[in-house]
């Protein structure tokens, strides 16, 4: 099997700005569009300080909307192109020109060794997701064309997308697979699995407030 020399990995996270009414409306209910935002820029930052603490060539946010307080030092911001998120995604993609692993803003359990990945030997890498899409796709070579076209948000995207990879004759390798925070029920259990991140800390909050 051939090998090639482990070069430094450029971190993408594909993110939307947490504004009300935007992000994560399958929260509400329970839970309002402020509260749901709230929840977004928890998930956005602990995502983002998961980067920011894994070893890479680039960091680079690639987002839809304007930065906030949330964002650390160290990324690169890029604005999201128009179209479906199959073109955004492989927009994502040829900004690079080395190896990159892209991942969302939906996953904020997710932890700095989950990202520091090799393509010593294999040319792509899969992160499944609970719900059958995925959480992270590595590429050694970015090809915007192993991702447009790809059926995204359904129950059989991540099947696709993994099919694609395999169907060019790609090496893949895959990461554990992990819980998207789409609804509530999600929300407890992600934050059941990160109970000391920002994510869990403003669950608490929102979920408290519901209550009363």
């Amino acid at each position: 099997m051939s090998t090639r020399r482990q070069s430094p990995v450029d971190l993408l996270v594909i993110a939307k700005e947490p504004r009300p009414g935007r992000v994560k409306t399958r929260l509400t209910p329970p839970f309002t569009p402020q509260e749901a935002a709230e929840l977004a820029e928890a998930a956005l930052a602990d995502t983002l300080e998961a980067v920011a603490q894994a070893p890479a060539a680039r960091r680079v946010l690639v987002l839809d909307g304007a930065p906030g307080p949330w964002l650390p030092p160290g990324f690169e911001v890029v604005p999201q192109c128009a179209g479906g998120l199959d073109e955004r995604l492989a927009a994502a993609f040829a900004g690079c020109t080395g190896p990159a692993l892209l991942i969302g803003m939906d996953t904020p359990q997710v932890r700095p060794e989950l990202l520091t990945v090799d393509f010593a030997d294999c040319d792509a890498w899969f992160g499944p997701a609970l719900d059958g899409g995925f959480w992270a796709l590595g590429l050694a070579d970015p090809e915007p064309g192993l991702l447009r076209g790809v059926p995204m948000s359904t129950a059989h995207t991540g099947a696709a997308q993994r099919a694609r990879l395999v169907e060019a004759g790609l090496r893949v390798r895959d990461l554990p697979p992990l819980r998207d925070v789409d609804t509530a029920e999600d929300a407890a259990a992600v934050a059941a699995e990160a109970p000391h991140g920002r994510f869990a800390a403003r669950l608490a909050l929102c979920t408290a407030g519901a209550d009363r």
